[in-house]
C-alpha cells in the first residue's frame, strides 16, 4: 500500500533520513523505533508532504507521493496524528472534529463517522461542547485520532500516541489503535517510543538509528531480538 525507496531527507545542511526504504502492506499495523532524533517523525512527515524529500521516492497504492503539497496527500486517503496532538485549543471538541472533515459534506456520513468516533472514545461524547485545550493530554490524543478519522482515511499515520499521557490511558490508546485497524480495516504507521507496546500491536517493525533502518522484521521476531531487548525493551 505504501512503499519508501531509498528515502533522503535533509534540514539544511543536516541530513535527518540517509536513504531509507519501507514497506507497509494493506490492513497492517507497521511500527517505527528508535531513540529520538532516529528520524522517525522525519519519515512520517515526509510521506504527509510536511518535509521536502531530497532523493528517493514514495509511492502509495502504486501512485507517486514524493513531495506533492501536504493537502493533496491528505485527499489521497493519508492522514497524519502528529506529535504533540495539536488539536485547536480555543475549538470545541466537535468543532475539531469537523475541521477534520474539511474536505468533505457535513451530512448523515459525518454523523455515522462522529457517532463511530464517539463509540470508541466516550470520552469525547461527554465533552463535546468543551474547549480541546482544556482536555487532559489523553482526552487530546483521542480527540487528536478522531479528527483524523473524521477525514474518512485509509490509511492512518500516528506519531508517539503514548506521549505525555498518563500510564492508565496509555493503555486504552493503544486498544483503541488496534480496534480501529480491525473495524475499519485501518492501514496504520505507528511511531513510538513505548518499543514494547508498539511491537505488542503491530505485525512488522523497522528500528531506525541516526537516519537510517538497522534492523526490520516481523514485530514478533524483533520483540526476541537481543539487540532490541537490550536498547529498547530494557531487559
Amino acid at each position: 500500500m505504501l512503499e519508501l525507496d531509498n528515502v533522503q531527507v535533509s534540514y539544511g545542511s543536516i541530513a535527518a533520513l540517509h536513504g531509507i526504504s519501507i514497506k507497509v502492506e494493506p490492513g497492517s499495523i507497521v511500527t517505527l523505533i528508535g531513540a529520538n532524533g532516529a528520524g522517525k517523525s522525519t519519515t512520517l512527515r515526509a510521506i504527509s508532504g510536511l518535509a521536502r524529500v531530497r532523493a528517493g521516492s514514495i509511492r502509495y497504492d502504486g501512485q507517486e507521493l514524493t513531495n506533492l503539497p501536504a493537502h493533496q496527500i491528505v485527499a489521497r486517503g493519508i492522514s497524519h496524528v502528529p506529535e504533540g496532538r495539536m488539536v485547536f485549543a480555543n475549538l470545541t471538541v466537535l468543532e475539531n472534529l469537523k475541521m477534520g472533515a474539511y474536505r468533505l459534506k457535513l451530512g448523515a456520513e459525518f454523523q455515522r463517522d462522529l457517532d463511530y468516533i464517539f463509540g470508541i472514545f466516550p470520552r469525547l461524547r461527554e465533552r463535546e461542547k468543551q474547549a480541546a485545550g482544556t482536555l487532559s493530554g489523553g482526552e487530546q490524543q483521542m480527540l487528536a485520532i478522531g479528527r483524523a478519522l473524521t477525514g474518512k482515511p485509509r490509511f492512518l499515520m500516528l506519531d508517539e500516541p503514548s506521549l505525555g499521557i498518563a500510564p492508565i490511558l496509555v493503555k486504552t490508546i493503544f486498544e483503541k489503535i488496534v480496534e480501529i485497524n480491525r473495524q475499519l480495516g485501518m492501514t496504520i504507521l505507528l511511531v513510538e517510543q513505548n518499543a514494547n507496546l508498539a511491537l505488542e500491536i503491530s505485525n512488522h517493525g523497522y528500528v531506525l538509528e541516526t537516519g537510517r533502518i538497522i534492523l526490520a522484521d516481523a514485530s514478533s521476531a524483533l520483540r526476541q531480538n537481543p539487540q532490541v531487548r537490550e536498547a529498547y525493551l530494557g531487559r
